[in-house]
């Protein structure tokens, strides 16, 4: 059996380096960490926390963004002001802003249509 001890990093594939960093560094605000090659053929790592998340365009026709495969959930501080941001920026959204009662949360399509769930738990009473 394999023992898996953590999560390494999630990895979104795009198609677009350059557009892809204004949306997630721009807009989002993520700062890069590692950084491997360059806009035409590239891979970034954003640290978050205990995590990270990844974006790069480094397999070719191999690795393709998708709708439908995995929606990272990015916590944030402020919910109606990330809505209002990216609203305002134009971003699409996949599933309205809602509100579960444990928490609020909506997702959007970055430029190449991978889902990330823009999310706020409330506090527990």
């Amino acid at each position: 059996m394999i023992k898996v001890t953590a999560f390494a990093y999630t990895a979104y594939p795009v198609t677009d380096l350059s557009r892809a960093k204004a949306f997630y560094q721009d807009l989002l605000g993520l700062k890069p960490g590692t950084v491997w090659g360059n806009d035409q053929q590239g891979w970034i790592e954003y640290e978050l926390g205990d995590g990270t998340l990844a974006i790069g365009n480094i397999a070719g026709d191999k690795w393709k963004p998708s709708a439908s495969g995995p929606c990272l959930a990015l916590e944030v501080a402020d919910f109606d002001a990330a809505i209002a941001t990216l609203r305002d920026a134009g971003t699409p959204f996949t599933v309205e802003p809602l509100d579960t009662g444990a928490c609020r949360m909506g997702i959007v399509s970055d430029p190449d249509g991978n889902s990330l769930l823009i999310h706020h738990r409330k506090p527990q009473a």
